[in-house]
């Protein structure tokens, strides 16, 4: 691109490398990189270079005397090259083949691929991500998921918000408190959108969430996320089995039979089930309770609240703690468990995109800060458009 001219070219065969030359002609002008203005005359120069897509297995190098122009306007300001982004050492052929890459792969193996620091190439994928989610719009979100998610082991976590509609990740923070929804708040206004839009929510009954919820969004009904409702019932059929396991010998070991349901146990497994059904056991009598409530899903909207209801009342009356304690959980969050029968809202899109992170992590074998761990959120889930001005 003129006044930019290939100067000469440098081919080292053992050091496997290649370095390219750039110059441009005495007297050459060029545009103000503050303000745009066309024929600025060439202040001083400094010498620059970057980091470019390997030419076969040979590292490339870009060099050139880099500019600063003399602006009647601005003053002295170093040119824009059209190769690379101000302030990097990558030209922008070699960003977009890191970006491309880094949605396949940890930046590790990457920053192992092309023969850079690893740290390097974070900055790579803070700068576009950060830029990415500037331009993001989010005035036209209404549905709101929220889920915590453990960013390394002990407590340490990180809260994902989700457009339920477009299935794409929002903004994550670290923390799980209820001041998780007020920083939340902050970056929607600062998207084009407002806390007053959001017209349903669904979560699963953490306190924290649910009184977040109430002070940041008090218009939108909360959903209660019904995958965490149905692990609230599996836990008490499991806190039944594990009880009543000291007397019963048999249930060692039969953990999974009561967690699925029938129809996806394998034949020897449905052998087994068979065989401890006819012992007229607790744990039966709680797995049949946990089957009941599934129904309730099932059900006409309109009557769902007196399914529920009875559902209760057999709870309650089970003479099973962990199933009565289960039953009260579920009375104490009511309205929320029934909303889904409104909403039809859940968090499942969460947990998928919540199976990509840890994987991700996996792969990674962790991430040395939260920072580096929310920008590969952003990049896996958040559905950006990174506008890269070069393309792999």
């Amino acid at each position: 691109m003129p006044p930019w001219l290939v100067a000469r070219c440098t081919f080292q065969v053992h050091e496997k490398r290649l370095d390219i030359h750039l110059d441009f002609p005495a007297g050459s002008v060029f545009t103000c990189a503050a303000c745009g203005r066309d024929g600025c005359k060439v202040h001083d120069t400094t010498e620059r270079t970057w980091r470019h897509l390997n030419f076969f297995e040979h590292e490339t190098y870009l060099h050139a005397r880099l500019p600063r122009t003399e602006c009647p306007d601005c003053g002295v300001k170093t040119v824009a090259v059209p190769w690379a982004r101000e302030g990097s050492g990558f030209t922008l052929l070699f960003e977009a083949f890191v970006m491309t890459l880094a949605k396949e792969m940890p930046v590790n193996a990457i920053a192992r691929l092309v023969q850079e620091h690893d740290t390097r190439i974070w900055r790579i994928l803070h700068h576009y991500v950060e830029q990415a989610r500037a331009a993001q719009d989010y005035s036209q979100v209404q549905e709101l998921g929220i889920d915590e998610t453990s960013r390394r082991r002990g407590h340490n976590y990180i809260t994902v918000f989700v457009d339920l509609r477009e299935s794409k990740v929002l903004f994550v923070t670290e923390g799980k408190d209820a001041g998780t929804l007020g920083t939340f708040s902050e970056d929607l206004r600062r998207h084009n959108g407002h806390s007053s839009q959001i017209q349903e929510v669904c979560c699963d009954m953490s306190p924290a969430f649910i009184s977040g919820v109430e002070e940041t969004f008090p218009q939108a009904p909360l959903t209660f996320d019904k995958f965490h409702v149905m692990k609230i019932i599996n836990e008490a059929v499991d806190e039944v089995r594990r009880l009543e396991q000291a007397t019963c010998p048999e249930l060692k070991k039969s953990r999974y039979l009561w967690l699925k349901n029938q129809v996806n146990l394998t034949q020897k497994e449905q052998t087994k089930f068979e065989s401890l059904k006819e012992l007229n056991l607790k744990t039966a009598r709680a797995y049949h309770l946990k089957l009941n409530f599934q129904e309730m899903y099932q059900q006409p909207p309109e009557l769902a609240d007196t399914y529920l209801k009875k559902w209760y009342f057999w709870a309650t009356h089970s003479r099973l703690q962990p199933m009565l304690k289960a039953a009260k959980t579920i009375k104490r969050h009511w309205a929320g468990v029934l909303r889904w029968f409104k909403s039809r809202i859940t968090n499942g899109v969460l947990e998928g995109i919540n199976s990509l992170i840890q994987a991700a992590k996996a792969k990674a074998r962790g991430y040395r800060s939260t920072k580096n761990l929310v920008t590969m959120v952003y990049l896996i889930a958040g559905k950006l458009d990174l506008r890269l001005t070069h393309t792999i």
